[in-house]
């Protein structure tokens, strides 16, 4: 029946999405024995090998992949036609899968999430924090939060934050035993807080604009770790100087727990973007989300406070 070839292929799709039968039968809701007896039968039925599996690893075969090929966007569109139906009723419903930062989730998403969940209860969100550029296709998100240069050409994009800067900065302490840099040069000398790339492994190197000039400077330190929270943490209790986001230290360079230095070669950068394909149906209930990011951003945009500089203090 066409009831159960539909069933046994969108149960294919899931395993060969997770590679594990029991990851697989977890998001089904089933179990590992019935899930792959379904998938057995499925290639029986097609008289052809969809996966190669041992105890240890799983792969698709040829057939397989080109079997996934076809039932990615055929049932990503048939996801999107049925909460598409949504707007049928009184109010929007559904659920939207989102992937952002941890940043991003802070000062913008988490905001904007709330309010939605206030105001809609027959929505639900669902936000994935990874600083890695998610594939939001293969991964079945609805959309993702990036910096706007980090965003790909196909996808869809709108602005739903201002432009940021980055601060290096350190403690005064710090700087009580330590000669403040005057350019970006001088930051081999100093210790500094590194930053591995998610999605490369590699290490961040602190990038710096004056004018026409850019510079990437590799620097070294004690320390390195994988976001932005941990260096100003590192940065706070006295390691090393750390580059972070100019809004994450605001108040502690307000206060003096804080002293930034080389103010005048951190440019403002494209802010945050929300991204999504431009072939999809955009459900109500993401169209709900997009449109509160959106406006939050339109009504919250104010002008900058002046640069906390300790060079020039």
């Amino acid at each position: 029946m066409l009831r159960d070839e539909l069933g046994d292929l969108a149960a294919f799709l899931v395993v060969a999405e997770e590679m594990s039968f029991t990851r697989a039968a977890a998001r089904l809701s089933t179990s590992q024995p019935a899930l792959s007896q379904t998938v057995r039968r499925l290639e029986e039925r097609l008289g052809v090998r969809l996966l190669i599996r041992n105890t240890r690893n799983m792969a698709v075969t040829e057939a397989g992949e080109q079997l996934l090929n076809t039932l990615r966007p055929a049932f990503s569109d048939i996801d999107n036609r049925l909460q598409s139906l949504s707007q049928f009723r009184d109010k929007p419903a559904g659920t939207v899968r989102i992937t952002a930062g941890q940043h991003a989730a802070d000062t913008l998403i988490w905001p904007a999430i709330n309010e939605v969940l206030h105001t809609y209860p027959d929505i639900k969100i669902e936000l994935s924090l990874d600083s890695a550029l998610t594939d939001i296709v293969s991964e079945r998100f609805d959309a993702g939060i990036r910096l706007g240069e980090r965003v790909e050409q196909d996808m869809i994009a709108a602005r739903i934050g201002p432009e940021l800067r980055m601060a290096v900065v350190g403690t005064p302490d710090y700087f009580a035993r330590h000669p403040a840099p005057t350019s970006p040069h001088d930051l081999p000398q100093h210790p500094c807080i590194n930053i591995r790339l998610p999605s490369s492994g590699g290490i961040y190197a602190w990038e710096f604009t004056q004018g026409e000039r850019e510079l990437n400077v590799r620097v070294n330190g004690p320390f390195i770790v994988n976001n932005l929270s941990a260096a100003l943490k590192a940065a706070q209790a006295g390691v090393g100087l750390a580059m972070v986001m100019e809004d994450m230290v605001e108040t502690q360079l307000a206060e003096g727990q804080l002293v930034r230095v080389l103010a005048e070669w951190c440019a403002p950068f494209a802010g945050y973007h929300i991204y999504y394909p431009s072939r999809r149906l955009l459900s109500p209930a993401f169209q709900v989300l997009l449109q509160t990011l959106r406006r939050r951003n339109a009504a919250e945009e104010k002008p900058r406070r002046p640069v906390i500089d300790g060079n020039n203090q």
